[in-house]
């Protein structure tokens, strides 16, 4: 059995416990820290107990896969916050090249991020002052970016002056100051690459757009693996917190030499063309990007492979695309320019000639569309799926769907393998874990608590705490009763939840439990 050491990026379900969830469907062993270790939210991990436990881990493993922003920093949000130098952050760096010293074949696989600049003015997960001039930063990163690729117009011109008028020069310094010392860091994971520490390098795009910080710093990452010589070892591409996923599925190919071909269909003709919200690029580009850093290609036609990717896709570009709002207020592509019933009647006529299908829901953004999952519903499709992913943004969807998929697909390959392996069992639980998050949670029950129940408790989206225990069991009730009926008389058995809870004290994203009762298998 192959031993794999897991460094998440921080301790959230998403992070922590979904490549551990991905790793129970396969014969390999994943072996993460104990949580306690990896900080909450603002407050960084441990990072010399991190040290420590990596080097005890590492000594009898076969591969390390490491967030080198929990290493370095203490987790994905101190990474935004930290005033460590470059130096500091090198010594801290420097425990990968003593682990394949002492281990010279282990293969490492890291992820590090591009910071991201948000578009609001919320400091929850940002420095103190984002609250107040958060969206005069990205606007600034936004401009002085496109001035430099392209041109701005006069207007253009006298907003960025604008900007720079508005933001205090300290806050400015800070903000660009923690991106130079970031960028070194990951411009120095280069070098690993290039030197053999690191085998396998993705350096996703945290939150980004077509113009800013971010892409002025990928466009010199990509240029810079060139003249290095590792661009058959480093990906760039839109994502943060499914790449756990991503490369555990990539790591389970390169042990299982498996590289699937997946067909890939869209439900709307514009759909591979559109830019998604936090992203930078073309959704087929993302989709492109997310199957190869999970191990498999892209399939030509759907008659040469039984494995076939629905991605539920908008039609017009990031301004438009829908968050969880009622359906009569989205843009009006969504009536226009997405065929849902077509795409689901693909979806019956593919599982009809025997073949695996997923969807990746990814028309609106942090949820679900309640009008596809409905008609799949009406139409018993709803247990008949393999994967699925809805959640926060296209690249987090993407990447979590297409794992699943990747790993299920080797096991429905070569069914004979399971041996011992509760492989389709554990498969089932994840597909139905990211339907009552993605879909029950995040698109119905979230909207409901934030209209009816949040007001009469004095609470709001980030502001929980005071009345954690009434909004908990308000979400038990209603997690528990619309599992139940979305999925009455499934065949895989009746749904059980437990441990319902808010892991960051926020509705953002919950934790919860969830057991099969009676399957058939």
């Amino acid at each position: 059995m192959s031993k794999v050491v897991y460094l998440p990026l921080d301790e959230r379900p998403c992070n922590y416990r979904f490549p551990q969830r991905l790793a129970a469907m396969t014969d390999l062993q994943l072996v993460a820290p104990d949580i306690r270790l990896l900080g909450q939210k603002k407050k960084p991990a441990d990072t010399a107990a991190v040290r420590q436990w990596l080097l005890k881990e590492t000594a009898d493993a076969d591969y390390l896969l490491v967030s080198i922003d929990l290493l370095v920093y203490g987790g994905i949000v101190p990474s935004r916050l930290h005033h460590l130098t470059f130096e500091e952050c090198l010594e801290r760096l420097s425990v990968l090249g003593e682990i394949k010293k002492r281990r010279p074949g282990l293969r490492i696989h890291a992820f590090n991020l591009i910071m991201r600049v948000p578009n609001n003015n919320k400091d929850e997960e940002e420095p103190d002052y984002y609250k107040f001039h958060g969206g005069q930063i990205f606007k600034y990163s936004f401009l002085t970016d496109k001035e430099e690729r392209d041109s701005l117009s006069e207007a253009e011109r006298e907003e960025l002056e604008r900007v720079k008028a508005l933001i205090p020069p300290e806050y400015l310094n800070d903000f660009v100051g923690r991106r130079q010392v970031n960028q070194q860091v990951n411009h120095h994971t280069l070098e690993l690459a290039r030197e053999g520490v690191i085998d396998h390098l993705v350096i996703p795009l945290d939150d980004n757009a077509e113009y800013g910080f971010s892409p002025k710093e990928q466009q010199l990452m990509i240029g810079r693996a060139w003249e290095l010589g590792v661009m058959d070892r480093v990906m760039i591409y839109p994502g943060a917190d499914e790449v756990g996923c991503t490369m555990f599925s990539h790591i389970f190919c390169e042990i299982k030499r498996h590289k699937p071909e997946i067909f890939v269909r869209y439900s709307s003709t514009k759909g591979p063309f559109i830019k998604p919200k936090y992203e930078d690029r073309s959704l087929n580009e993302s989709v492109k990007a997310h199957l190869t850093a999970a191990g498999a290609v892209l399939a030509d036609h759907s008659g040469e492979t039984p494995l076939v990717l629905l991605v539920h896709s908008p039609a017009v570009d990031q301004a438009g695309m829908a968050e969880q709002i009622p359906f009569r207020e989205r843009h009006r592509s969504y009536f226009s320019e997405i065929q849902y019933r077509e795409i689901v009647e693909a979806a019956e006529t593919y599982l009809r000639k025997g073949k695996h299908v997923a969807l990746g829901d990814v028309a609106t953004c942090n949820g679900g569309d309640p009008v596809l999952i409905q008609l799949l519903r009406s139409k018993g499709l709803l247990d008949r799926l393999t994967a699925y992913a809805g959640w926060n943004t296209s690249g987090n969807a993407m990447g979590t769907v297409i794992a699943h998929f990747v790993i299920v697909s080797y096991y429905l390959e070569h069914p004979e393998r399971t041996a011992g392996i509760e492989t389709f069992r554990e498969s089932r639980k994840f597909y139905y874990e990211r339907l009552v998050e993605d879909f029950i949670y995040q698109s119905l029950v979230r909207q409901d608590m934030l209209e009816n129940d949040l007001p009469g408790l004095n609470a709001s989206y980030y502001e929980i705490g005071h009345c954690l225990d009434e909004v908990q069991t308000i979400l038990e009730v209603k997690m528990k009763w619309l599992t139940a009926e979305y999925f009455q008389g499934i065949r895989d058995g009746e749904i059980r939840l437990a441990r319902l809870h808010f892991p960051w004290t926020r509705m953002f994203e919950i934790g919860f439990d969830l057991e099969l009762q009676s399957q058939t298998l």
